[in-house]
Order: structure tokens, then C-alpha cells, then sequence
């Protein structure tokens, strides 16, 4: 992203002291679901030639000048990096992101994981190679990458054992389960550092854990709380960006406690809700419905929408308009404008 639009993202997501009224801006998490469609190429063009991605990736930074894109020219493939480097098989097609096929058929198999190697390990070297040769081609443009992004220890643990089956060893095999979420919490934060580490100018870091919001209150407390707040923990100074869409509203208190900044959230939650809860304590990033509103709506239902986001945060006080989600494939470039338009429009 742009120096100019990290540090407006900046200045808005820590906290200060000073009192100081940001004015409402916009950022949105893009990735494969979206941009190779958005783009008019396949994934596999996507994933396969650094060209292609480069060009779509500095594209969408020219053509919506007022959007921080988050994290950034981000090398992924889709949810299979962090599976891969534990060996998960990983099946790819032409128009799709990949499937991740789990690689443990037993709790009990946990015992013959090894936490991975980020410098040898599945898909982690590929994606930190191109880091190190994207950062080289931007020197010197106004061009920087500024934020690292790893899934979330629930969301690796469920690719590699199942949903349903994680889950339930969550409750039959409680030592079972903490053992290999302690295994991919350790494996999240040495991803995230050796992004880092082989990048020069980051700031910042998104972790993405859908799972967390199916656990009950009980549950989160003993089963992720902890995990989560090790990883935000151990990145100080860093600006930490949380994205959760399933349903965290039974969480909120305690999930803010963990050490995040900014909170991407779903958008079947009220952002009303949400603001009177926790917006005094972090700022909220969203919550226009992603399918519904930014893919099916048009640019005046999307306006209307967000709209209503910053009025029901009292004029978008703690808030960074967003989707509520990361954005999904069809989402049309009138629609994006139309957030940026809506923020005009309230004179925020």
C-alpha cells in the first residue's frame, strides 16, 4: 500500500491519548475469492504467475486511490499455506481457490505432527521467496508493504483435522486438542515473524480465525482465549488487525482482551450492538454485508448501508468502513466506490 494510506490506517486503528476525532475511512481485506475474477483472469494465473499478480495488485491500488487495502499485496493461495506446511494435500483448481484435505484422521495422531519450519516447510518458502523479490521490484515506488497475515490457530487446527471433527475432540479429548492448538499457535506466530523478518517495513498483522465463534463462552475462555492473546502478545508495537466473521457476539468482552487493535467482524451482527459493547476499547472494521449488500446491491443500497454503519457509531467514531467480511468474489468497482461515496456524503 501507499506510505500515505498506511499511515491514515495507522493513526486511526492505535490508540492515543490526545482525544484527537479521526476522519472515517475505508479498508477492506482482498484476496483470491475476489481479485482474479475482479481482474478477469483464473486463480491459477493468479497463484502461478508473478505478473498477473502484480498487475492486479497495483491495479486495485490506482483504481480505488481512498481504499486501504488490507494487508497489502498479499501472497497467499487462498486458506492452504499454514495446512501445507503440515503436510495437508492440497487439491487446486482452474476458477477457485484450492481444498484442503485434513491430514489427521485420529486426535490421537497429534502426537506425530512436528511444528512446521516457515524456511522449508509446504507453501511458507514459496510465499516468502516472492516476498523478498515483491519488496525489491516496489523500492523505490511509492509502493511499501506494510502488513503480514496468518490464519488463526482454531482455523489451522480445523484444516487439519475437519470442522466436525475438531469440534467434537474439542469435547471427548480436551488435552488432545490443546496440544495441537498449542502446536499452531506456535506455528502462527513464527509465521508471522518470519514474514516479517524477511521483509523490511512492516507495521502490522492480520490474523484470521473464523472458528473462534462457535465455541461457547466456556469453551473460548479454555480453548482459545489464551492462544490468541499469546500470539497479539508477542508483537508489540506492532498495529494488530483481528477478522472474524462468524458469530462472536457471546465473546466480545473477553475477545477484545486479547490484544488486537481493529476487529473485522460479521456483518450479521448489529454494528450498534457492537460499538455500544466494545467501541470505546478498539475500532470496529465493517459491517456492510459482503454477498447481500456489496455483491447484489447496487451503489445506492450500498451507500445507504454504510451510511447507517457510521450513524449507529455515532458518526463513525471507532469505526473503519468496511465489508463486514473480507470481500468475496463479484463484488463490482461501483460498489467499493460507494463506501468511499458514503463517507462524503456524511461529512465524516
Amino acid at each position: 500500500m501507499k506510505s500515505e494510506a498506511w499511515e491514515r490506517f495507522k493513526r486511526v486503528a492505535l490508540p492515543t491519548s490526545s482525544g484527537e476525532k479521526h476522519r472515517v475511512i475505508t479498508a477492506l481485506i482482498v484476496d483470491s475469492p475476489w481479485l482474479p475474477g475482479f481482474m478477469g483472469i483464473s486463480h491459477l494465473d493468479y497463484f502461478t504467475l508473478p505478473d498477473e499478480w502484480m498487475k492486479a495488485n497495483l491495479y486495485i491500488e490506482d483504481r480505488f486511490p481512498e481504499v486501504i487495502f488490507i494487508p497489502g499485496f498479499w501472497v497467499e493461495y487462498g486458506m492452504a499455506v499454514e495446512p501445507s506446511a503440515f503436510g495437508c494435500k492440497i487439491s487446486w483448481r482452474e476458477n477457485s481457490p484450492p481444498s484442503i484435505h485434513p491430514t489427521l484422521h485420529d486426535i490421537s495422531e497429534v502426537s506425530r505432527l512436528k511444528t512446521p519450519n516457515p524456511n522449508e516447510d509446504g507453501l511458507m518458502p514459496f510465499v516468502l521467496n516472492i516476498y523478498k523479490h515483491i519488496e525489491k521490484s516496489l523500492k523505490g515506488s511509492e509502493h511499501h508493504i506494510k502488513m503480514v497475515a496468518a490464519r488463526g490457530p482454531l482455523a489451522i487446527a480445523v484444516y487439519l483435522r475437519g470442522f466436525t471433527e475438531f469440534l467434537m475432540d474439542l469435547k471427548l479429548y480436551p488435552e488432545e486438542t490443546k496440544r495441537l492448538i498449542e502446536m499452531t499457535t506456535i506455528t502462527v506466530i513464527r509465521w508471522l515473524q518470519a514474514q516479517i523478518d524477511c521483509l523490511s517495513e512492516v507495521e502490522g498483522i492480520l490474523v484470521l480465525d473464523d472458528i473462534v465463534g462457535f465455541l461457547s463462552p466456556e469453551d473460548y475462555l479454555e480453548f482459545a482465549h489464551p492462544y490468541l492473546k499469546e500470539i497479539f502478545s508477542s508483537f508489540e508495537g506492532m498495529v494488530k488487525v483481528s477478522h472474524n466473521d462468524s458469530n462472536i457476539s457471546h465473546l466480545l468482552g473477553n475477545l477484545v482482551e486479547t490484544g488486537f487493535h481493529v476487529l473485522n467482524f460479521s456483518h450479521t451482527i448489529d454494528i450498534g450492538d457492537v460499538y455500544q459493547k466494545v467501541g470505546n476499547r478498539i475500532y470496529l472494521m465493517g459491517n456492510v454485508p459482503p454477498l447481500d449488500v456489496l455483491v447484489r446491491g447496487n451503489p445506492e443500497e450500498v451507500k445507504s448501508f454504510a451510511i447507517q454503519c457510521i450513524q449507529k457509531t455515532k458518526g463513525g467514531r471507532s469505526l473503519i468502513l468496511s465489508a463486514g467480511g473480507g470481500v468475496i468474489s463479484g463484488t463490482p468497482a461501483e460498489n467499493i466506490d460507494a463506501l468511499t461515496e458514503a463517507i462524503k456524503l456524511t461529512n465524516y
